[in-house]
């Protein structure tokens, strides 16, 4: 395993637990750090420790109420909608959380047949996608090639106006050339969670006869991405495996690592939770509660301004409702995670958790997700501009950390919520959306890009023509 030139391992962990003990926070200082936030400048470990240990209630309100208002300010009332699509579950790790895990004899294996998967994607078109992640295990069948091959295919497949125009990947880490085949299938975020910054933990949960018991392997796999020209990156943690605070700055440390070194941070941001699944044990010492929870969302956004925060539906309902409005700004919506899950019958829950790789708390379809999101106000975005003309690494950061992206993330996101409105809708859904549209467009100040929008809106209702962006 060959790890880039310059491989580093960033987490200090002796300097992350001194910040971390410097409590109790007075107000001007956290002033200070809040200040600093809402002029959209990232922070610092050291400010970011500062968030962490304001713990006296009315400093957590305060600091629910500066990420609302820079969430707004950022991404506006935007949400983009994804789902993942489970490619394989064969792997060679024996990670003590997953189901996967190659000692779990309880685990079915299977790896998608092109057939197979080429159904799946038609299945998620026909429902209103345009967005998915294609997540693999670590097995050497599931190489760059037979990723690159995936995603092509994924591309290849449309059926009606259905078509996918962005797939992510959730994978293993591979050596630069790797990246590279797989780049060249025209991919866009490759997102690797480094599960947890804590060395011995680390090592507790990932055997050392395996290859993700390698620990700066795996810390070295997202700089290797950028080597090889992917600058398009998601990062994130399991919370549950070891303390949620320093977790939270292992991620802040990684994403300054990435900017100072690439001049491009994390594209995304991922925090799932430790969830129960078949034939896992699980140790319940470090598992975080609702309101931490909520606190390291707020703490990420604020801490990390330009990045996308990605909550999935491993998370109850109510409570993604709740954390909408303070941090995220992407989620999965009618997700299964078991193989073959989006054609074959049965319960979305149940199926999760006897074949799938965690249990899953929300499985609302995707459009009783759209409709709830419209009714509470936000814009569900199926957007893929920035990565196809170009918007992405340093380019996307020029616009992302000012906060200038929402210029045009918001008609991007107009025009992909009417093509939904138009060719997906239930009936309830497409009245509330239409009536959020009109009232979406005529918040535009710009009078040139407001009619140009009322334009497009009109071609995708009257006409076949989609697929108009900015």
């Amino acid at each position: 395993m060959a790890l880039s030139s310059q491989a580093v391992d960033f987490v200090d962990e002796d300097r992350l637990n001194e910040l971390l003990g410097k409590s109790p926070v007075d107000t001007a200082q956290l002033q200070d750090v809040l200040a600093k936030s809402l002029a959209k400048v990232p922070l610092n470990l050291e400010e970011t420790a500062v968030l962490l240990c304001a713990d006296k209630s009315e400093q957590v309100e305060r600091i629910f109420e500066a990420a609302r208002t820079l969430k707004q300010q950022v991404y506006g009332n935007r949400i983009v909608i994804f789902a993942p699509l489970y490619i394989g579950n064969q792997c060679t790790n024996d990670c003590i959380y997953c189901a996967f895990r190659r000692s779990n004899k309880d685990a079915e294996r299977r790896t998608l047949k092109s057939i197979e998967l080429k159904s799946q994607v038609e299945a998620l078109e026909i429902k209103g996608h345009k967005r998915l992640i294609l997540v693999f295990g670590e097995h050497p069948k599931y190489d760059a090639e037979f990723i690159h091959d995936c995603v092509r295919l994924t591309y290849e497949t449309k059926i009606g106006h259905g078509e996918i125009r962005r797939v992510n990947i959730n994978a293993a880490p591979m050596d630069v050339d790797g990246y590279r085949r797989v780049k060249e299938a025209g991919i866009g975020t490759y997102q690797i969670f480094q599960e947890t910054y804590h060395h011995e933990s680390y090592a507790q949960c990932h055997p050392a006869n395996t290859r993700k018991g390698d620990y700066l392997y795996r810390l070295d796999a997202l700089s290797r991405a950028q080597e090889a020209g992917i600058d398009d990156v998601g990062i994130g943690v399991l919370f549950g495996l070891y303390d949620w605070r320093f977790e939270v700055m292992g991620l802040v440390a990684h994403a300054l690592f990435l900017q100072e070194r690439y001049n491009v941070g994390p594209h995304t941001i991922s925090f799932p939770r430790l969830q129960p699944a078949k034939g896992i044990k699980l140790d319940e010492r470090y598992l975080v509660d609702d309101e931490s929870f909520k606190r390291l969302i707020a703490v990420l956004r604020l801490a990390v301004p330009y990045t996308g925060l990605v909550l999935t539906a491993r998370e109850p309902a109510d409570l993604r409702r709740e954390v909408m409005s303070f941090g995220v700004s992407q989620i999965d919506a009618g997700s299964r995670i078991e193989l073959g899950g989006y054609t074959e019958a049965g319960d979305a829950q149940v199926q999760a958790m006897e074949k799938g790789q965690f249990r899953l708390s929300d499985v609302r379809s995707l459009d009783e997700v759209m409709r709830e999101l419209v009714v509470d106000g936000y814009l569900p975005s199926f957007c893929t501009a920035c990565y196809r003309l170009g918007r992405t690494g340093e380019h996307f950061m020029e616009f992302a950390i000012p906060g200038f992206i929402k210029q045009f993330c918001t008609p991007n996101a107009i025009t992909t919520l009417m093509e939904y409105v138009v060719d997906h809708a239930s009936p309830d859904t497409r009245e509330v959306a239409e009536k959020l549209i009109r009232e979406e467009i005529g918040k535009i100040t710009d009078e040139k890009l407001k009619t140009l929008l009322i334009e497009r809106v009109k071609k995708i209702k009257s006409s076949h023509e989609r697929d108009l962006y900015f």
